[in-house]
């Protein structure tokens, strides 16, 4: 195929990669290896902040103390939660195992209102209050609702 092209441009074009790689053949290989071990986030926080301030910063992928103390409510609260269906359903078949099974779910619910007013009481209880508090207490209502059920039949 014939082009179009002179062959004028594309020797210039070589001859200035060629100059540029000649020029730049002193560098290593690994040119990156030799850059320093900050991080991208790092280099930003020291132009935007000064030292003194970028002790109180905190970087958003790790968890506050919060979160950590959510996490094993939610984990306490899912195991309340599994009992406390266990135990519906067994009052609702009036099994020989639905007073067991309500007791159960009753206990996980004390442990786990336990550790929600333990919670609470540290410097992040308003923060928890907003993230579980509302399903902590429709747990509870649904509990007491179900032993109520269960002492009227």
């Amino acid at each position: 195929m014939y082009s179009l092209r002179s062959a004028a441009p594309r020797v210039a074009r070589a001859s200035l990669c060629t100059q540029y790689l000649h020029r730049n053949a002193s560098l290593p290989s690994r040119a990156f290896s030799a850059l320093p071990k900050r991080t991208l986030r790092q280099q930003v926080q020291s132009t935007l902040h000064p030292p003194s301030r970028l002790l109180f910063t905190r970087l958003y992928s790790s968890k506050s103390s919060a979160d950590s103390l959510i996490e094993e409510i939610q984990d306490q609260y899912a195991t309340a939660r599994d009992e406390f269906e266990i135990a519906a359903e067994e009052s609702e078949k009036k099994t020989v195992y639905a007073a067991d099974d309500r007791a159960a779910a009753r206990d996980e619910l004390d442990k786990l209102k336990s550790m929600y007013e333990e919670a609470l009481s540290g410097p992040d209880g308003e923060e928890i209050k907003g993230r579980v508090g509302q399903r902590i207490r429709e747990l509870d209502n649904a509990v007491e609702a179900m032993e109520k059920s269960a002492t009227e039949d």
